[in-house]
């Protein structure tokens, strides 16, 4: 968790916004710069998916103009492609081998080539030498739709109309406009794990729960092994989730399947001070009252209010 002054970005909900910094491709579909576990300070993830976390290796690049040459039938869908009802048309290039198809939830790994109808390539994972990973709900409405239709293996062409991708008219600036066409290979699916349950008593402490003096209640889950408790000078890796006190889980490691690294310093008072309390590979929940945490009214836009309730488990102290 970020302190409230700490722009939000989605991972701790900006409890610990490095989590979530889009690391990213030049382009592929990107809707909302979200973001893995740790800092990366990539490109806009986007001009060719929406929202997403794209994550690359190295330094996103721009392609080329005379990159990979657009597919013949750029401009329009051939008559033997299939056609949705949202209107995204496409068809199978290369036929995979996998059985299953991913979620709106799941992460994929995927190679991809981006054309606008008018055969100008603007964006290739491929070009970059470095498969795209990113959530499919986090990307353009053409992309979340259409990879839900692959396979692992599978290679297929896109024609995605324009209210499917950026419009005719893009508000973000740089993105392509009007239809665009893809070539994307499904590589790797990464299933979504379950959320975790509610806490039976996540809308108070228990009277077991030991209390600081700062007011925040804490019991612990699940012994560590280790002997070393953090300082607010280190950095710690951990998994987590959050509830408000009605028991609405607001973000979570966990379900990204990613754990977080953040400096202990720079997060809400109540995690700076509970995360000291705790050795690598314990399990603490912590009841954090809202003046350690965004408050009651919480300034920052999205922002849990009152009382929070976490799960933590310290993996490591960096």
């Amino acid at each position: 968790m970020m302190s409230s002054n700490v722009s939000r970005r989605p991972v701790l909900l900006g409890i610990v916004g490095a989590a979530s910094a889009i690391a990213g491709c030049e382009a592929p579909p990107d809707a909302t710069a979200t973001a893995e576990a740790k800092p990366s300070g990539a490109a806009p993830l986007g001009s060719a998916m929406g929202a997403g976390q794209i994550k690359t290796a190295t330094a996103p690049i721009k392609p080329k103009d005379d990159g990979i040459p657009a597919p013949p039938d750029v401009a329009a869908p051939p008559a033997d492609a299939t056609k949705t009802t949202s209107g995204l048309a496409y068809k199978n290039i290369v036929k995979g081998s996998g059985t299953e198809h991913p979620s709106a939830e799941d992460k994929v790994t995927v190679h991809y080539t981006g054309w606008t109808a008018d055969g100008h390539m603007f964006d290739s994972s491929k070009k970059r030498g470095q498969p795209a990973t990113f959530p499919l709900n986090g990307v353009v409405k053409g992309w979340t739709e259409g990879v839900q239709l692959m396979v692992v293996g599978d290679t297929t062409r896109f024609w995605i109309p324009a209210e499917l991708a950026y419009g005719d008219t893009p508000k973000r600036p740089g993105a392509p406009s009007g239809q665009l066409t893809f070539d994307i290979e499904l590589i790797e699916i990464k299933k979504t794990p379950p959320p975790p349950a509610v806490p039976e008593d996540v809308k108070a402490p228990p009277k077991t729960a030991k209390k600081t003096k700062s007011g925040i209640s804490y019991r612990v889950l699940e012994k560590g092994t280790g002997t070393k408790h953090p300082t607010d000078k280190d950095r710690v890796q951990v998994d987590y989730s959050g509830w408000t006190t009605d028991g609405k889980m607001f973000d979570s490691s966990i379900t990204r399947g990613e754990p977080a690294t953040f400096p202990l310093s720079g997060v809400i008072k109540g995690w700076t001070e509970g995360v000291q309390l705790m050795v690598e590979g314990e399990t603490t929940r912590f009841w954090i009252p809202a003046d350690l945490a965004y408050g009651d009214k919480p300034q920052r836009p999205g922002a849990p209010s009152g009382m929070l309730v976490f799960d933590i488990k310290l993996l490591k102290i960096l």
